[in-house]
């Protein structure tokens, strides 16, 4: 056996790892406060497209709150469990660096606990080209609230990743295709068993992706820790933050037609509203 030691796993590799524990993660991971989803949304009923939407955490709220939600993932058994769980909703495998949608085509588009995933630099202008004029891009995280002491135990014990999840939202900062983004938090306290304690843990990337004996001695210490802290069957509530953030799309278009006080020689885009097609290429 080589005395080298194992190599970590790329950030391509952990966002690989979700399909294997889908089932923990729509057992274990929350959803998301009902205030902060009307935020991400910012008004009335939209067209909105979600990318990354795993098993349908934000998306059943989306559809609750009257949206019309189309759904993209590039992991097939968590987009099978979305169908399961949000079966009115279209969706379908696909990823944000190539977005089966038309040009100009929907209101908001929405990101929850994926956008850290994404390649930036090709997915930022594949939004920006979705979105209709006045549109949004939409980012939300939820994080353990490490206020909590025994919070901060299981972070220790499982390790957290928030920080790289959290700066990927400073992309939307500078982006010429964006407006400057506004920024909210919101807190709710989520009931867990042992059981579910474990499933949060083990459906997060960087354990999923551990040798299986390393990810075993990390879910029994979580155990251990549940036991140490929790009442039973009765369970116990673990407090999150959830960080939002919207940025509206800037229409270049119309800047530089504004710049050169003419637009008459340039194409028009059509946003699908004049065609019988789609919103969203879902045959």
């Amino acid at each position: 056996m080589s005395d080298e030691p194992a190599e970590s796993p790329t950030p391509a590799d952990l966002s690989r790892a979700f399909g294997a524990v889908a089932g923990a993660y729509d057992r274990g991971r929350p959803g998301y406060p009902a205030e902060a989803a009307a935020w991400l949304m910012g008004g009335d009923a939209k067209v909105v497209l979600e990318l990354g939407a795993g098993t349908g955490k934000l998306t059943r709220e989306l559809v609750d709150q009257g949206h019309a939600v189309f759904a993209t993932e590039p992991d097939e058994a968590m987009l099978a469990v979305l169908h399961d769980r949000v079966p009115e909703v279209s969706a379908k495998v696909a990823s944000a660096e190539d977005i089966p949608a038309n040009d100009r085509s929907v209101d908001v588009v929405v990101v929850a606990q994926a956008f850290h995933w994404f390649d930036h630099e090709v997915a930022l202008p594949e939004i920006a080209r979705v979105l209709k004029p006045g549109g949004h891009v939409a980012l939300v995280w939820n994080f353990f609230d490490q206020r909590i002491p025994w919070v901060r135990r299981l972070v220790n014990v499982v390790g957290e990743h928030a920080a790289s999840s959290h700066a990927s939202s400073e992309v939307l900062a500078d982006h010429e295709l964006f407006e400057p983004a506004e920024r909210t938090t919101f807190t709710f306290w989520q009931d867990v068993t042992r059981d579910t304690l474990v499933d949060i843990v083990a459906s997060r990337s960087y354990v999923a992706s551990l040798p299986e004996a390393e990810r075993d001695a990390k879910l029994d210490a979580v155990r251990a820790l549940y036991d140490e802290y929790g009442r039973g069957h009765d369970g116990m509530q673990l407090p999150y933050v959830t960080e939002c953030f919207r940025a509206k799309v800037r229409d270049l278009r119309e800047e530089s037609d504004a710049a050169d006080g003419s637009d008459a020689d340039r194409p028009t885009v059509s946003d699908g509203t004049d065609t019988d097609m789609l919103l969203i290429d879902f045959r």
